[in-house]
């Protein structure tokens, strides 16, 4: 992927970095596997604001994306490497020999005409989807199930991966990209390879519109507020605004808000890094 800057004939494109999107092969998405999308601008089925800063944003379809990777034993060809709106990575298109049209995650490296399988037939090549059981030490993965059949839950954003450090018992080791270590279930399925659009994080919107494209409303800081309408509002001068939390008396930095019963806790090896 390559990423592209703009001379400075305007504000917003003096510090603007896009995509080039020359990994892309079609801006056409097949019809038959888009859904709509309806927008809600943060309000709930009463009409009210529930959630701050949303609205607007340019008009969009969801595309439906096999994160399963059920087709087990039917060879799949890779037809186009798409532009995706709803998430950070790319995504391909690929035809099986049933005649089946699926959208996947677009691995690193993938390239159109590709041939790529799911399940035990399988071989531990970029885009296959695999067994944890099946896959060797040491593979990078991402698009890992946490429940067996459940589709691919973690490890689907743009560039990440995830590395399968060991297998013990029922259990598959996996140092996710947080540097947490988690045991997996090995009757759990995971794609083979990195996450596609690996430059995803170098982009610069350039401007506050870029951002109203995107469907985010301008975001008001709490030190600025008054006290009513937030904890650490209010104070003479610019004040520091106190220990900072959210709106409803969260805490930002440093307080727990995973719940020291919650069952998968037992899975975790060592937490993600500080």
């Amino acid at each position: 992927m390559g990423i592209k800057k703009y001379k400075p004939v305007s504000p917003g494109l003096r510090t603007r970095v896009s995509n080039s999107f020359e990994e892309l092969t079609t801006d056409k998405p097949e019809k038959s596997l888009l859904a709509k999308k309806k927008k809600s601008g943060g309000r709930n089925s009463s009409g009210r604001m529930t959630v701050r800063q949303k609205g607007g944003g340019h008009k969009q379809r969801y595309r439906v994306i096999d994160f399963k990777r059920d087709k087990d034993g039917v060879p799949g060809t890779v037809k186009t490497i798409e532009y995706d709106p709803n998430r950070s990575s790319f995504i391909a298109l690929v035809w099986y020999a049933d005649g089946d049209k699926r959208y996947i995650l677009a691995p690193r490296g993938i390239k159109v005409g590709a041939t790529i399988m799911s399940g035990e037939k399988a071989t531990p090549d970029v885009g296959n989807a695999l067994y944890l059981k099946d896959i060797p030490l040491g593979s990078e993965i991402h698009n890992i199930e946490m429940h067996p059949g459940q589709g691919g839950a973690i490890v689907r954003s743009a560039g990440v991966y995830a590395v399968l450090t060991g297998k013990e018992g029922r259990y598959a080791i996996v140092k996710l990209p947080s540097g947490e270590m988690r045991r997996i279930l090995m009757t759990c399925k995971a794609t083979m390879g990195k996450v596609g659009n690996q430059d995803h994080n170098l982009l610069v919107v350039g401007k506050a519109g870029a951002n109203r494209w995107r469907g985010k409303r301008p975001h008001v800081r709490g030190v600025v507020m008054n006290p009513v309408d937030h904890p650490m509002g209010g104070g003479e001068g610019r004040a520091s605004g106190g220990h900072p939390r959210s709106r409803t008396g969260i805490k930002a930095k440093g307080q727990k808000t995973r719940s020291r019963t919650k069952h998968s806790n037992k899975l975790i090896i060592s937490k993600r890094k500080k």
